[in-house]
Order: C-alpha cells, then structure tokens, then sequence
C-alpha cells in the first residue's frame, strides 16, 4: 500500500512594504538582529498590491543602509499617451501609493511633460523641484539630480522610474530611498547587463515559458484558455467570452508567422493552467496558415494529455486543409463556423 502523498508546504505569509512589525523591531537590536530577520523573510509568502492576493514566496532579502529622513516625496517619470513622451509627476507628500496620495492630495500632484526631442531642461526640472517643496536640501544641486534622473530614464530604456519616497535626510541630502524601475523589453539586446539581473522565479511561470517559445502570453484568472492570431482578434476574442458569461484564462497571440513547435508550447502553456476547463483556438489565417495550427494542435494533442474539451474556428489560409488534417487526427474536436458560435460553444464545454 502506498504511503499517503505529504501536504503541500506551507508557507507563512507576511504583510507588505512599511507593515512587517517584527522586521522593524530589528532596529534597536543591531545588524544581527537584521540579519535574524531576513532569514525569517526567506520562504515566506508576502502580499502587497503589486504580487496580488496569492502573493509571491520571498527567495531573497535585500539589505540596504539605514537612513534618517526629515522629509518624504514621491518622484516618478512615465510614458504619457496624451503628451507623446516622458511624463515627470511629483508630490510633496510621499512614502504610500501614488494612488493613494492622488486620493488624500490630488492639489499637491504635478505633472511636468518632457519634450523627447529637447529633452529635459533647467525650467522643467525647476518646476519639479519647486512642486516637491523641498525643505533644506539645496534647490540648484536638486534641479541638477531630476535632470541626471531623466537621463537614466532615458539611457536605460525604462518605461517607469518611480522613487517613493524621494527623501530629505537629516544632513539636508535628497536621496532616493527606495526605487522602482521598470524596463523596454524591446531595449534587452542593448541592455543586457540589466536584463541579466532578471529574476524569473517571481514571474509567472507561464509567462516566462511564453517568452521562451516568442509568444505572447498574459495570465488572466478565468477558466477557458484562449490561442488566436493577432492582439486585436485576441482581444475581440476574450470580449465575446465575456459577452457569453464566460471568463478568459489567458491572452495568448501565437502572432503572424508562428511555427509548429510554437503551437505546441502555447497547447503546453494552456494545459498547465488547473483552472482552464475549456480551450478555444481562433485563427483567422492570412500570414499565420491555418494548416500550420491544425499540425501544431495535432502534435500537441500527443504531447499534452489534453483532459478539457477544444473548440477550433479555423478560416483564412489554408482552411480545407487545416481542417482536413483536423479530421484525419481522430481527435474529439468541437468545430464553430465563426467566432460567436465558437465563444458560445467554449463556454457551454466549461461549465460540464
């Protein structure tokens, strides 16, 4: 007789940035003491509003100076639609959200668009400074560190540069205290040092092995896994699920010109999501050829123990013998004519 399998592991789970009360009593009892407490860290789960409610277990603790801070700012450069480029937005209150300084100051928010082809200059920084209403630090030496902070953003290929809180110390210092920065993905082949600091473990796995095979991948939280051609069909796709009463587990685009083995990876990816009860595949075939898909899903059904039921919309390219080679497989298949009867017949194959 087989032993019983063992429990999961479980793992504690930890309040976010700013809340951990037992890592901040750390503070009286000396670097032992922080080092105690990062181990404590390790493996434990923490929960903020950026991991979601699942939160993500820790694998590693990082350790930085302590700092006395007389006042605290909230600093950030974005990309704006509406402005075509950079978008500096400061606060003199900062430490929380910036969600939650718009709510409690929206008055004290100032946002200072960057011309991309000037680039930065002495009054837009200016502005900046005189918004964050700084109390000792001095006002030239400040202008001169948001304009070298533009230039990071802007050598490094970030997307966001966020510092919260931009802090006065008590030696009349501006420091960053704590950063977030967020990079191109298109900018890795010249950004390669930074991007070799990636830490795959607190991603979504899936995703990672989306990027892996060149696809297209975001992990939603609904039950039918979805593979289309193209975003806007992806996207029109996951909306007539919805419309249905169903919820979309996925955005996944296999792209244009994607290969045989890519269809089977993105099969791979669909089947590893426990929460998919139905899978459905739209393509509408004009680069992508619809008999690539079918010889993709055929390949994949032999690779993956497919346990949920496919609905197929195969058209455009190569349609005959897409679905030609669909019926030869002897694989259980729920065909739809077009995309509103395949959403439909996704859903109703869910929810058996």
């Amino acid at each position: 007789m087989a032993a019983p399998a063992a429990p999961p592991p479980q793992h504690p789970r930890v309040p976010g940035r700013g809340v951990d009360g037992e890592v901040r009593d750390q503070r009286a009892k000396g670097g032992g003491g922080w080092v105690r407490a990062g181990g404590k860290m390790l493996g434990q789960i923490l929960v903020t509003k950026q991991t979601g409610p699942e939160g993500k277990i820790v694998s590693k603790v990082y350790l930085c100076e302590k700092l006395s801070l007389t006042n605290e700012m909230y600093f950030a450069i974005t990309l704006d639609r509406k402005s075509a480029g950079p978008l500096i937005i400061a606060c003199s209150k900062g430490g929380t959200s910036i969600e939650d300084l718009a709510e409690k100051y929206p008055d004290m928010i100032i946002k200072v668009p960057i011309d991309v082809f000037k680039g930065i200059t002495d009054e837009d920084a200016a502005k900046v400074v005189d918004g964050l209403a700084l109390k000792a630090a001095d006002r030239q030496s400040s202008i001169e560190q948001i304009k070298k902070l533009y230039e990071l953003f802007c050598k490094c290929d970030c997307t966001l540069l966020e510092i919260n809180p931009l802090a006065e110390t008590a030696d009349n210092k501006l420091v960053a205290a704590d950063a977030k920065l967020n990079f191109d993905d298109n900018a890795a082949f010249r950004q390669k040092e930074i991007f070799a600091l990636r830490d795959t473990t607190q991603e979504d796995p899936r995703e990672v092995a989306a990027a892996k095979a060149d696809l297209n991948y975001i992990g939603l939280d609904g039950e039918i896994g979805c593979m289309v051609n193209g975003a806007g069909l992806a996207m029109a796709t996951m909306d007539i699920i919805k419309l249905h009463g169903g919820t979309p587990a996925n955005f996944l685009d296999v792209g244009g010109s994607a290969s045989e083995g890519q269809v089977v990876e993105a099969f791979k990816i669909l089947t590893s999501d426990d929460r998919v009860k139905a899978i459905l595949v739209n393509i509408f075939g004009g680069i992508m050829k619809c008999d690539v898909i079918a010889s993709g899903i055929v390949n994949a059904a032999k690779q993956v123990d497919l346990k949920v039921p496919v609905v197929v919309r195969l058209e455009g390219t190569n349609v005959d013998q897409g679905k030609r080679i669909l019926k030869e497989s002897g694989m259980t298949l729920i065909t739809a004519e077009d995309l509103d009867d395949a959403a439909e017949k996704a859903v109703k194959a869910s929810v058996k």
